[in-house]
């Protein structure tokens, strides 16, 4: 069995369908200077350890461990505006990505977006490259209110795919999101990022596929 015999596609969208990850990567610890905060080896670990939260989670946390004086809200809001200007005028498609959402949606194949990312910039970004009406529909995990470290918006995409979890192929590049799709019984592709190189060993173990789309995806 290979993705293309699945008939439902749930597809995370930074690092799989557009590469965005660089700008991800520099928003918090951006963030965090333009705060005030000097200590970097306390802002790298805070990089790590925000990786599976949602985007109001990462705002939580960034207060409570650094005392800032902000609400949750503001912060959340201050760093989607930062990242509303890249979704609107940087962000490109990553290569392949415009070619296989397309060839899925001529063979009938159902897919949706689950993401990290705040819906609006999904639908945002997804629409000025072209790809947005491939999708029935995009799900946030702050609308299901719970990170990829939970299977929660799998199982809610899944839903409202109309499919079970082992009907599904889940794209994804984070370790941390495959191990949390393939516990919770979907078929899971693991896509090749700069970003996910030197965790390319355990995804190569955990998820069932591993594409490259840099180097192209045989259409069957």
């Amino acid at each position: 069995m290979t993705f293309w015999d699945k008939k439902f596609a749930i597809f995370d969208m930074d690092g799989v369908l557009v590469d965005s990850m660089g700008y991800w990567r520099g928003l918090g610890s951006d963030y965090l200077h333009s705060q005030g905060v000097t200590d970097e080896a306390a802002v790298q670990d805070a990089m790590e350890r925000v990786k599976p939260m949602t985007m109001s989670e990462s705002a939580a946390y960034f207060i409570e461990r650094f005392g800032l004086s902000a609400t949750a809200e503001s912060v959340r809001d201050d760093m989607n505006r930062i990242m509303e200007e890249h979704y609107k005028h940087d962000v490109p498609l990553k290569k392949g990505a415009y070619e296989l959402v397309h060839e899925l949606k001529r063979r009938g194949v159902k897919m949706c977006v689950a993401s990290s990312t705040d819906g609006e910039l999904v639908k945002l970004c997804l629409g000025r490259l072209g790809i947005a009406d491939c999708f029935s529909f995009m799900l946030s995990c702050e609308e299901v209110g719970s990170g990829k470290d939970k299977p929660d918006t799998y199982l809610e995409a899944a839903r409202r795919l109309g499919c079970s979890a082992d009907e599904a192929v889940i794209f994804e590049d984070a370790l941390y999101a495959v191990r949390t799709a393939v516990a919770a019984g979907f078929y899971v592709v693991a896509v090749v990022d700069d970003y996910n190189l030197r965790n390319m060993d355990e995804l190569r173990v955990l998820a069932d596929e591993v594409v490259d789309f840099e180097i192209g995806i045989g259409i069957e």
